[in-house]
């Protein structure tokens, strides 16, 4: 037990320019703990109609606000994240109990949008059409889409925001988010700040609720120009069908079901390390971790213990002064759904060869010990399902063409990950997978890079230059010239 079970965290919801309470409070508890860290005020209806009626009072002033004028409110915004960075990365380590190493991505995430898309913005310029019979001038130009609801998954509380509120304030859009009821704290510490700079009202305006009646209510609008989400492909589908009440455009990051394909000849070490960082990172909650990792059997007796070495070296736990790698899944029921896809597979003839259980040193909390599975076929439900928990599955192959159709076996097509010295086994690889990513001996992220899916795993983009275009409706001018 440490001193930070002690910590108590009360926020309100930020709608309309105030901070508000609510209809209700709703205490948030420490999957570390499973104690109480804090409280929040919990949206009803009402508050769902108030945050609506903000944000649309608000379209018209913060589309005609000057480009100069939104990216100054954006810097003043970075600026006090950045001045109250500790408060911000407490909030995601004691909502979710995620290590305070790993609450460093969050935060810089959120710095980093609002500070590249303060510029990026500026770069949207008007485009010509050359008319083909000189009858015409034609003029493309980029203007604000209109409201804008964005739900957010709980994995990286401030991530998941920063990805949507950069874009939309740069683009002009009024924003709705709803973090999710599970971490919604970070989010309301970001309302706040929002409130102290005195934002104008309506820009932005944040709330959570455990009701799926009540957030259905945002979705289910007809004020809302887009709905954005970053969540599972089933969540994805019921807001486009909740949504359906009025056409509205949809910008979407849903499930991964990523193969890692490790040939012959890759860098092993390489390999294990990429795998072991992204599923073991965040307790494997990523949407882009390895769920499927193809090894050719000719290496794969020395890959497996690579594996096996640094599953083993992972240290698990929750507290801020000490060198924590790993916290815990973030409830009870995602330990119980991972450890029956882990109960599943061993049952199915799969070898559980390290983990798969509750880690030896930890007595309380939903932590999960890094696990690796051998064996792991295709009709087994790890295989098919995203596992979104700390489990590395291996299975073996021979042939390159079958192995690329197995990769491909999957509804998702979000993340792929090729391992080979090869490069034009690289580049044949990354032709044939069916991802809207492929990561060739190595992984990189940033807020300039886009990152979206295919298939059931999503439409449109975060990050880079493209996520602006969801929030952006293209009208063409065309003047007929003088004869």
């Amino acid at each position: 037990m440490t001193h930070q079970e002690n910590s108590t965290l009360s926020k309100k919801m930020y709608i309309g320019g105030n901070l508000v309470n609510g209809q209700s409070i709703t205490q948030i508890i420490n999957p570390a703990t499973e104690k109480p860290v804090g409280t929040i005020a919990s949206a009803g209806p009402d508050d769902v109609e108030a945050a609506l009626k903000a944000a649309e009072a608000a379209k018209v002033d913060w589309a005609a606000t000057s480009i100069s004028q939104r990216t100054a409110w954006m810097l003043k915004l970075r600026d006090a994240v950045i001045e109250n960075e500790e408060h911000l990365r407490d909030c995601i380590h004691m909502e979710m109990g995620k290590n305070w190493g790993g609450t460093q991505e969050d935060y810089d995430s959120l710095v980093n949008s609002l500070h590249f898309y303060a510029e990026e913005i500026s770069r949207i310029r008007p485009e010509i059409i050359v008319d083909r019979e000189g009858t015409h001038s034609h003029t493309l130009v980029h203007e604000p889409l209109g409201v804008a609801v964005a739900f957010i998954a709980w994995n990286f509380p401030l991530l998941n925001l920063a990805f949507k509120i950069g874009p939309a304030m740069a683009a002009g859009c009024p924003i709705i988010i709803k973090p999710s009821a599970l971490t919604p704290i970070s989010a309301y510490a970001v309302g706040e700040l929002c409130h102290r700079i005195g934002l104008p009202a309506g820009v932005v305006n944040i709330l959570s609720t455990d009701s799926a009646q009540t957030a259905d209510a945002l979705s289910a609008s007809t004020i809302p120009s887009l709905l954005t989400l970053i969540g599972s492909t089933a969540t994805g589908r019921h807001i486009m069908k909740t949504g359906a009440t009025s056409i509205k455009r949809y910008s979407m990051e849903l499930g991964g079901n990523a193969p890692v394909l490790v040939f012959a000849d890759a860098d092993l070490d390489l390999a294990a390390d990429i795998v072991c960082a992204v599923k073991f990172g965040n307790a494997g909650q990523i949407c882009v971790t390895p769920n499927r990792v193809f090894v050719e059997t000719s290496v794969a007796d020395a890959f497996r213990s690579k594996v096996i070495e640094r599953a083993n070296a992972v240290r698990t736990g929750f507290d801020k002064n000490a060198p924590i790698d790993m916290g815990p899944l973030i409830d009870g029921g995602a330990w119980q759904r991972v450890d029956g896809l882990v109960r599943d597979a061993v049952n199915s003839g799969a070898r559980l060869l390290t983990g798969g259980k509750r880690p030896d040193t930890m007595t309380t909390g939903h932590f999960y010990a890094p696990t690796v599975l051998d064996g792991v076929t295709p009709h087994m439900r790890i295989y098919r399902e995203e596992i979104f928990g700390p489990v590395v599955s291996l299975i073996s192959f021979d042939d390159e063409a079958a192995v690329m159709q197995n990769a491909n076996d999957t509804d998702a097509g979000l993340t792929a990950y090729v391992f080979t010295k090869d490069l034009q086994k690289a580049e044949r690889c990354a032709a044939q997978l069916q991802f809207g990513e492929v990561q060739i001996n190595g992984v990189k992220y940033g807020i300039d890079l886009p990152h979206g899916g295919i298939g059931q795993s999503g439409i449109g983009h975060d990050c880079s230059h493209l996520a602006l275009h969801d929030y952006l409706a293209v009208k063409r001018v065309s003047r007929a010239l003088a004869a």
